[in-house]
């Protein structure tokens, strides 16, 4: 099947063939390439990505609600140990179908607690799950092998407010419920450097496949909202985060050594990253070796107050590779698109495709920095080199942008292959100079204002009607059956 889609290409066009086939030889997988209905500069949707493969969320055929296990939706009695007996309890159902958690209008506190496969977290109207302000009511874990410490200090980490290891199909879903993580305590600990531990998050998934998170509200996390860690087929839709701007390195979604991610149709305003990427951490992420790869964001509406909407890294060290990124509005931000790494962190960030982004109101639009100098410990390679390339960003407009680009690349491992095509942005800033750049190459093709010559040198950009669609069909096709 593959000679005769090479065959029927060459007749269409030679060029595209050949550009086909290096893309297979670098990222040795069976690729799809959409070469029509491209995105338009409107930002319109394309067809064919992992978000549209929907999930179809069909009833459980078991349903309780959090009230007959003893739950008090005053915001003041502590639920941990209701949910706990729920969720023991509806794992009986697990072969017979799966059940649901249902939680009732009301403010239901509780300390951290885990879910079981099979299994719906319905959160109805109304109803608002509060995490404890006790730090006792929030288990104590060991760092993920990945990172080889916690994130924030060495050893151990609390665990985060729901939680879900090694599980298969969960939904966390509702009638646009709340979790709150009330997190004020937890960021002045950080910002006094009192923390006992690394901070918590709202929800983790580990070790988890076929996993939903869909119409809810997240409010006040004390770090991370979601973060979905050596995942595959996760699909997160329709919900919104926000946590103040004043609230340190919060951040909304964070796929970390995952694959096959969608994340789509959602809000979400933080104090630092929006949606960041991630793979592991110097030498533990080197060595546990598993890559964030093959996701699918789009018609996305994202603001940061400290950190970058839609950030790459640092902590990258496991690879990241085939993102298709589309449709998202940047505004009030500090930072649009960031790619981060530094010596050390090995791994790589390639085959990224940005399209239909707008801008407003963001102060640096684009950057690539490779001076990330935060590591978990003294026993990193510093011979470890990342490598960043075929990053293709087209189809932008930017009003009240402050600065258009920073690309700082490694001398050692410069970046490559950085495409830009068809992008205009409104600058109001009066610096002499609104891009900079070293150690990096690329091309651009109507880009302005116009990028700095090391952007406009290397091969040409393929032209804008090429989408850059980057993932595995196989692998997307096969979560939306299992589901």
């Amino acid at each position: 099947m593959e000679f005769l889609f090479f065959k029927r290409l060459r007749r269409d066009n030679f060029f595209l063939l050949h550009l086909c086939q290096y893309i297979l030889s670098q990222v040795a997988l069976l690729l799809l390439l959409a070469l029509s209905n491209a995105i338009e500069a409107s930002g319109e949707e394309s067809d064919g990505g992992l978000c549209d493969y929907k999930v179809a969320l069909d009833p459980r055929p078991h349903s309780v609600s959090i009230t007959e296990f003893g739950a008090v939706g005053d915001g003041k009695t502590l639920n941990t140990i209701a949910f706990q007996n729920a969720i023991f309890y509806l794992k009986s159902f697990a072969d017979k179908g799966g059940a649901q958690l249902y939680v009732p209008p009301g403010r239901w506190l509780t300390g951290s607690f885990n879910l079981t496969s099979h299994l719906t977290l319905f959160l109805e109207k109304g109803a608002v799950v509060l995490g404890s302000q006790d730090p006792t009511h929030w288990d104590v874990v060991e760092p993920l092998p990945s990172y080889g410490r916690g994130i924030e200090l060495p050893g151990r980490r609390y665990r985060s407010l729901i939680n879900g290891y090694m599980l298969d199909d969960v939904v966390i879903t509702g009638d646009n419920g709340t979790i709150d993580g009330q997190g004020s305590m937890w960021w002045n600990w950080f910002n006094n450097k009192t923390l006992n531990y690394s901070r918590p998050h709202l929800v983790e998934f580990v070790s988890s496949k076929s996993v939903v998170v869909s119409n809810l509200t997240f409010l006040n996390a004390p770090a991370y909202n979601i973060h979905p860690v050596y995942c595959s087929d996760v699909h997160i839709q329709n919900i919104s985060i926000s946590a103040p701007p004043e609230s340190p390195f919060t951040v909304g979604v964070a796929p970390d050594s995952s694959d096959n991610v969608c994340i789509e149709d959602c809000t979400i305003s933080t104090g630092y990253d929006s949606i960041t990427l991630k793979s592991g951490w110097d030498e533990y992420g080197i060595s546990y070796g598993m890559p964030t790869t093959n996701l699918h964001i789009r018609q996305v509406h994202l603001q940061s107050s400290a950190g970058s909407t839609i950030a790459f890294g640092s902590e990258m060290s496991g690879g990241i590779s085939q993102v298709l990124i589309e449709g998202a509005h940047l505004y009030h931000s500090s930072s649009g698109v960031e790619f981060r790494t530094t010596r050390g962190r090995g791994g790589y960030i390639t085959d990224i495709s940005i399209s239909g982004l707008e801008m407003e109101d963001v102060h640096l639009a684009f950057s690539a920095t490779g001076q990330c100098e935060t590591h978990p410990d003294d026993n990193f390679d510093p011979f470890a080199l990342p490598a960043v390339n075929k990053i293709f960003i087209q189809n932008v407009t930017g009003k009240n942008i402050s600065i258009a680009g920073e690309f700082t690349g490694i001398r050692e491992s410069p970046f490559t292959s950085i495409c830009l095509s068809n992008i205009t942005l409104s600058i109001t800033s009066e610096l002499p100079a609104s891009w900079s750049c070293s150690n990096v190459s690329g091309h651009s093709t109507s880009v302005s204002p116009e990028p700095c010559p090391e952007l406009q040198v290397g091969v040409p950009c393929l032209n804008s009607s090429w989408s850059g669609r980057i993932f595995s069909q196989s692998s997307s096709i096969g979560r939306a059956e299992a589901l």
